[in-house]
């Protein structure tokens, strides 16, 4: 290429290298190639794996040690034993990655405390956390009980997308005070609040010791392999949490990563030179290609850079050395692409066989945004293909393009695989009329080589809009199978249906963002007493209120979360938040219960248990407080494993409901069946008993029969004063619906309380 055509056709080389430096600095500078970054990290700790000194032990708080000693929280008396073993074992320090910030049994604090002190090595962990809506930081620090004869230990880590940590803080600033972290107090490393380490991965997982809780408590872990080591106590059960990614481990526990941390630090100090080392290196390269423009000198430029930048960080992360490529790596890779976008931008856009221009110069044709777009698919394209001798298949294109330019002989086509075509329209003209008169054109079979082959095809149209043209051709075809399907000849595209349909797909994805973004909220309806008329509990209902398309129906929601497997994290939402407000309005002296529904999914979900109880021990709220509610249906489908853990949540003092009871299959066979506390009468029968007569006498014989049995009867879907009458009437405990109270937030429920209690004492 002569310099003329360069100068001439091509943006002069230092725009171009002005441009790629900033696209570099700005993706250095918001991190834009961290995906990347990490993977490649993780490939280079394989190639100089090693293993840890061994100096850092991890004692699980995991399963078995769940089995054999119960659910979480363990009362403190046991972390008390655990801490004797320890110190009596000789262990150098003893570090609980655990949250001792809340009271518990008074004696049983005091055991664990006086242990602390009798062992004089103990470490507890302070953190701080910063709040998700106002971003206010709130810090937390183990109980004066503990902390007086234990020392402070950070247990606060950043992780990116992937919940992933690669850095850990020397210290953070506490209350005032510089406290280290568990990682560089272990290792003895001094370091300021803010400045972090790269934590070194290339350990191997299985040279770390770690031994369950349950063994260390029963003496099964001698006495040799703690004494002189530094210990660190956490979670490691995934019925507990504390979940993160370890990059070339897997899934892990926030233990592990500090005994990494702590591990890197005693291999020495780590040095991270960022990201401005491998830019400089690659802007230097590009500098050489652009200007010299020679290609040998082009590919030994790109070659020394591209190695230098993926191969020598092997070698200085082996000495603890970190700097990040991907921002080199991105000006190396936008070069390379703008020089072979140069040779081959004419290319790739034309079909090899017809030598129309394909779907892809269609994507990149800007000019018809406000024209209709027209898509034409031929139903049997392929299977006719299939069936024609080789090299006939331009004949059979060409007599499907004849057809398509009847009345339009100048109309550019594109051509797609599979027998896809399509073009601009104007879209003031009868387009509808058109596609009639070609629709009948294709009627008459096409003759190739001899043969008769009748041709199927269907037209869609998108009449024009903003969006892209791949989005309009999609959405054209998309009306051209609705088409096909409708037996139509053409369709227009539905933006509706097309709405409706991308919300449905998305819904699910955003519902569990929703719910961590704080979308997501409890309501509470309120429970009638019949026989005192005072509100004695409620019922707590998710509520999604979408910033975009703002209240979206339980009915649609919850029911799509239980289809697709994924009501867990919703129920625990609800869960955790109504026993928290339960247990808020306990103690101010009002007896009151709250119920919430349990999906039949989670009747095998055999860490519900534990996460209700540690729930329960978390807030303070007795369980007998509590009621899940079961639908009847899902109760009855309720056997074996589904009925052991209806008794298992009996037996930690859960009150169990039958919900929408009379909808299902009755029986007395299944009243004795599931071991439910009450009986939850469904409203369709509720709201009909001040007319229909035997809608009354369905309510009242259930009364009878639950009462006989010794179960509460609670109606719900009661709208009208009359009704209430009428189940007072009929003896029935407990009324829920409109004519007691619509479903309403935490702090209204609260003033209705008051109100009510300032009406009886009056």
């Amino acid at each position: 290429m002569s310099k003329r055509g360069v100068q001439g056709q091509e943006p002069k080389p230092w725009r171009l290298l002005l441009w790629v430096a900033l696209a570099g600095l700005i993706s250095g500078l918001i991190g834009l190639g961290e995906v990347f970054e990490d993977a490649l990290r993780v490939s280079r700790n394989s190639l100089h794996e090693h293993n840890a000194t061994g100096k850092v032990v991890v004692i699980k708080i995991d399963d078995a040690s769940l089995r054999q000693y119960g659910n979480w929280p363990w009362p403190r008396g046991r972390q008390a034993d655990l801490v004797d073993r320890l110190t009596a074992a000789g262990a150098k320090r003893i570090v609980y990655d655990i949250n001792f910030s809340f009271a518990s049994n008074p004696a049983e604090d005091r055991r664990f405390a006086e242990a602390i002190r009798r062992s004089g090595r103990v470490t507890l962990l302070t953190r701080y956390k910063i709040g998700a809506g106002d971003g206010k930081r709130v810090d937390s620090l183990p109980l004066p009980i503990f902390s007086r004869n234990a020392q402070l230990g950070v247990a606060s880590v950043e992780y990116n997308w992937q919940n992933a940590v690669w850095r850990l803080p020397y210290a953070a600033k506490v209350e005032g005070r510089t406290v280290p972290s568990f990682a560089a107090l272990l290792a003895d490393a001094k370091g300021k609040p803010g400045e972090q380490f790269f934590v070194d991965y290339s350990l191997r997982s299985g040279s770390l010791p770690s031994y369950s809780a349950a063994d260390v408590l029963s003496g099964r872990v001698s006495a040799k392999q703690l004494e002189g080591k530094d210990v660190v106590i956490g979670i490691a059960s995934e019925i507990l949490g504390d979940r993160y990614f370890l990059p070339g481990y897997g899934r892990s526990y926030g233990v592990y990563i500090h005994a990494l941390g702590a591990e890197t630090l005693k291999q020495g100090r780590p040095l991270d030179l960022g990201w401005l080392p491998g830019f400089a290196l690659a802007l230097a390269a590009v500098t050489v290609v652009l200007l010299r423009r020679r290609f040998a000198e082009s590919l030994a430029a790109f070659s020394i850079a591209s190695a230098a930048l993926l191969i020598a960080p092997i070698f200085t992360e082996a000495q603890l050395i970190f700097f990040d490529v991907t921002p080199g790596l991105f000006v190396l890779i936008i070069v390379a692409t703008v020089m072979g976008w140069r040779r081959y931008r004419d290319r790739g856009l034309v079909n090899a066989i017809s030598n129309l221009p394909n779907l892809s110069a269609l994507r990149a044709n800007r000019a018809g945004h406000e024209q209709a777009l027209v898509a034409a698919r031929m139903l049997n394209y392929e299977e006719i293909v299939a069936t024609l001798p080789p090299n006939s298949e331009r004949q059979l294109i060409d007599q499907i393009v004849a057809r398509l330019k009847v009345g339009s002989p100048d109309r550019v086509l594109y051509q797609g695989d599979a027998g896809i075509f399509a073009w601009f329209e104007n879209s003031r003209q009868p387009v509808g009329n058109h596609l009639e008169a070609l629709y009948a054109l294709f009627r008459t079979p096409a003759r190739i080589n001899g043969l008769s082959l009748d041709l199927t095809i269907s037209f869609g149209v998108e009449v024009g809009s903003g969006r892209s043209p791949a989005n309009r051709l999609a959405s054209a075809l998309v009306a051209a199978d609705e088409a096909a399907h409708d037996g139509l000849k053409w369709k227009y595209h539905d933006p509706e249906t097309l709405e409706s349909a991308s919300w449905r797909l998305s819904m699910l994805s955003q519902l569990d963002e929703a719910i961590d973004r704080g979308e997501v909220w409890v309501a509470y309806q309120p429970k009638l007493d019949l026989a005192t008329r005072r509100i004695i509990g409620a019922e707590a209902l998710a509520r999604w209120t979408h910033p975009e398309k703002g209240p979206i129906a339980a009915s649609e929601f919850v029911a799509a979360a239980e289809q697709h497997n994924r009501i867990g994290k919703l129920t625990d939402f609800v869960l955790d938040h109504a026993i928290a407000a339960a247990a808020q309005i306990n103690k101010r002296g009002v007896t009151f219960d709250v119920a919430v529904n349990l999906s039949a999914r989670l009747l095998s979900d055999r860490g519900f248990t534990l996460r209700l109880s540690a729930s329960l021990a978390r807030h303070g709220l007795p369980a007998h407080h509590l009621t899940l509610e079961l639908t009847e249906t899902a109760a009855l489908a309720g056997s074996g494993e589904g009925l052991e853990m209806i008794g298992r949540l009996r037996d930690l003092g859960v009150n169990i409901s039958i919900d929408d009871y009379g909808t299902g299959l009755s029986t007395l066979d299944y009243l004795k069946k599931i071991p439910a506390n009450e009986i939850k009468i469904d409203q369709s029968f509720v709201k009909g008993i001040a007319d229909n007569r035997s809608d009354r006498l369905m309510v009242q014989s259930t009364v009878g029969l639950a009462h006989s049995l010794g179960r509460k009867v609670v109606a719900e879907g009661v709208e009208h004063r009359d009704i209430l009458d009428l189940l007072v009437e009929m003896g029935c405990d407990i009324a829920q619906g409109f004519a007691v109270g619509r479903p309403m937030g935490l702090e209204s429920l609260t003033k209705r309380l008051v109100s009510d209690r300032k009406r009886t004492a009056a």
